[in-house]
């Protein structure tokens, strides 16, 4: 009765230390999961805050509407522009009556603003050198455009963080790459020196290095699978929470690159628990049996 419940606890203590194995590594992949999706959306991030700055062509009050939307049918067809916005005079007046709170048409009389095309560029083209080309372009070669205007200050501030972030991101996710695959590889470790004396007394009867490891790398394998589709499902969760937050501003959602992603996930799941495996259970395939000791 007493072996019996020896047994037992035994067992207790194998599947704890199998499932906390299991839930380390399933942690460590999401980490690498979470890499890989900042990574994935690091680019479409920085497109989206480019092609959002604002370019705007304040037009001459004398030209005439039909000619103002011929002007802006040429603009559609550039590559470097990706969208146009024509605002009338009426329009403008609207949206600025809504941000100061008060019909200013009353007060002056008659309405001041112009007409203007709202440009939108490429995000390519969003850079600072491209972006004055662009507006010496508009004033030199159409008589249509009295004026160009956009926030130079913010175009370069948006360019200089843009890179510097890429940077840090880069930095921060080969950090976080190194640390998870030390963290991984020394959960496996563990793993197999509780098992080292196993390992020993294979040897000890004869058996061959291949037949000793088989047992570790099938079990490794499986566990590399199952943590990878339990770190799967919670990237899949944080996706979809992350994407239901900014979906009225950007959609992080492209099936295709997810897919790689998860696909990549499962690969380096089992990839890295078979290799973590084989240079555990080679260590003590070598080892002396008075070291397993110490």
């Amino acid at each position: 009765m007493k072996k019996i419940k020896e047994e037992n606890i035994l067992r207790g203590r194998i599947r704890g230390a199998y499932l906390t194995s299991l839930m380390s590594i399933s942690m460590v992949l999401l980490l690498l999961g979470i890499i890989g999706l900042l990574m994935l959306n690091a680019k479409t991030l920085s497109v989206y805050v480019k092609e959002n700055i604002l370019f705007s062509l304040i037009i001459h009050e004398d030209v005439k509407e039909a000619d103002i939307r011929k002007f802006q049918k040429t603009l559609d067809s550039f590559k470097y522009i990706k969208s146009t916005q024509y605002i009338t005079k009426d329009e403008a007046a609207e949206i600025l009556q809504e941000e100061l709170g008060e019909n200013f048409l009353e007060t002056l009389g008659y309405n001041p603003l112009s007409p203007t095309i709202n440009v939108y560029l490429n995000a390519d083209y969003a850079i600072p050198d491209s972006i004055a080309k662009i507006e010496q372009f508009f004033l030199s070669h159409s008589d249509i455009v009295q004026e160009v205007s956009y926030q130079q200050n913010l175009v370069h501030i948006i360019n200089e963080n843009v890179r510097r972030i890429s940077i840090i991101l880069l930095v921060f996710s080969a950090a976080l790459f190194v640390i998870s695959i030390s963290l991984l590889n020394n959960t496996i470790r563990l793993m197999i020196y509780s098992k080292r004396f196993i390992i020993n007394t294979m040897k000890l009867v004869g058996a061959t290095k291949s037949f000793i490891r088989k047992p570790f790398l099938v079990t490794g394998i499986i566990q590399g699978f199952i943590s990878a589709i339990i770190s799967i499902v919670g990237l899949a969760f944080i996706i979809y929470t992350t994407n239901k937050e900014l979906e009225d501003i950007i959609s992080l959602i492209d099936y295709r690159t997810i897919g790689l992603l998860f696909l990549l996930v499962l690969i380096l799941g089992i990839l890295l628990s078979v290799i973590s495996t084989f240079f555990a259970v080679n260590k003590y395939l070598r080892i002396k049996s008075v070291n397993l000791y110490y």
